[in-house]
């Protein structure tokens, strides 16, 4: 009989020790912080929803990430929340029903089914901010800047972003006369960039040489402001110019608020096309394929609980920010306090802690000095007082 290693985890779930967990917690603490100054109110959604709730208004790409059981009391399908974003626009609409502007934040632990790349974390450890019940772009250019201050004060340095609007794309599906079918297909291939492909579905589709022409021009148009120009030339319609217009207002007024914000064009960055409903965007760190955060506009969900409102917001992983850091962070050693019933020792030992000192009393008969147990310096006794003194 083979003996299983009952210490494994499953593929994808990671347990966070010494010290990185601390360290973890304090990002944590000083991302919440920051958006709290914002005047960013914090919510703790769930763990576990019915699972109609959870995916309402999300698509098929959260269903198939999220984890489902059957609840033993009521017998209905539960969901383990891969996004807390869609819980976050219920708590707006469904709970607090305000009519001004209201700002909300989150932090917590999500499960995906599978990892979003070979070798990821199935279970991030999600971070955002969500400001419902604004239309402008405004707002936009608030929850933008606010991401970027987010992975600044987590220190991820040469961060770019890459800004599209599903809007271009969704205009062009329209005047294509594609199918339901045909757009998801043609939005995956433009995902990948793959040109090759995306030439072999115009023909199969006897799509129009101008229409086709625009389709294929989505693959190349990245780069600078001078792509927004350009794409005016070549992408038809009034409601594709106004698409092209709020981008350009909302990087605008990105620069003026953040004068060096790491701004690119990208007008096939389409994640999260089949909920959002305006602006998306997502910020990269040169090499790593995998974007680190990611957001945009949704003005429909939270229809489906009830109370449509505008809504925009972003999100991203901790433990991958945590990973990618340039902050040095130094780790805080600690006083041995020697195993002693003495009630002037006990006092000492107090006063310190409330201090911010770390205290680590000796227990009786234990193994490993002070040094072992990551201390630099130690209690020691002198006359009818206590004193710290250096190892």
């Amino acid at each position: 009989m083979v003996t299983q290693n009952r210490w494994l985890l499953p593929e994808g779930i990671e347990e966070i020790l010494p010290p990185h967990a601390e360290r973890l917690e304090g990002l944590c603490r000083n991302i919440i912080d920051l958006h709290i100054s914002w005047g960013y109110q914090l919510v703790t959604p769930p763990l576990i929803e019915y699972l109609d709730s959870l995916l309402t208004g999300t698509g098929s790409d959260l269903d198939l990430q999220t984890f489902k059981l059957t609840d033993q009391l009521s017998g209905r399908l539960l969901g383990i929340r891969a996004d807390i974003t869609p819980q976050v626009a219920r708590i707006d609409a469904h709970n607090l029903k305000r009519d001004v502007p209201t700002r909300l934040c989150y932090l917590g632990t999500v499960l995906h089914t599978r990892s979003e790349n070979a070798g990821g974390s199935r279970s991030p450890l999600q971070v955002g901010a969500e400001l419902y019940g604004h239309q402008g772009i405004e707002s936009d250019a608030e929850i933008l800047c606010l991401m970027l201050e987010s992975l600044k004060i987590a220190g991820v340095s040469q961060v770019y972003v890459d800004l599209g609007h599903v809007g271009i794309y969704r205009e062009l599906a329209r005047e294509a006369g594609l199918t339901g079918e045909q757009e998801m297909q043609l939005f995956a291939v433009l995902q990948r960039k793959a040109a090759a492909e995306l030439n072999d579905l115009i023909r199969a589709w006897s799509l129009p040489a101008k229409t086709g022409a625009m389709f294929s021009y989505l693959i190349e148009a990245n780069g600078s402001v001078s792509i927004i120009q350009e794409a005016r030339k070549i992408l038809a319609g009034p409601r594709i110019k106004h698409s092209l217009d709020e981008l350009q207002a909302i990087a605008e007024l990105v620069r003026k608020r953040l004068p060096h914000a790491p701004l690119n064009f990208d007008l096939a960055e389409l994640r999260g096309y089949h909920y959002h409903t305006g602006i998306v965007f997502a910020a990269y760190v040169p090499g790593k394929g995998q974007g680190i955060a990611y957001g945009g506009r949704y003005d429909d969900i939270g229809s489906a609980f009830g109370r449509a409102r505008p809504a925009t917001g972003f999100s991203t992983d901790v433990k991958t920010l945590l990973a990618l850091s340039s902050n040095n962070i130094q780790e805080q050693p600690g006083i041995f306090a020697p195993c002693a019933e003495d009630s002037d020792q006990k006092e000492v030992i107090n006063e310190l802690r409330q201090q911010g000192e770390i205290v680590i009393c000796e227990l009786p008969g234990q193994t490993g000095n002070a040094r072992e147990m990551g201390c630099d310096r130690q209690l020691v006794r002198k006359g009818s007082t206590w004193k710290v003194v250096k190892l």
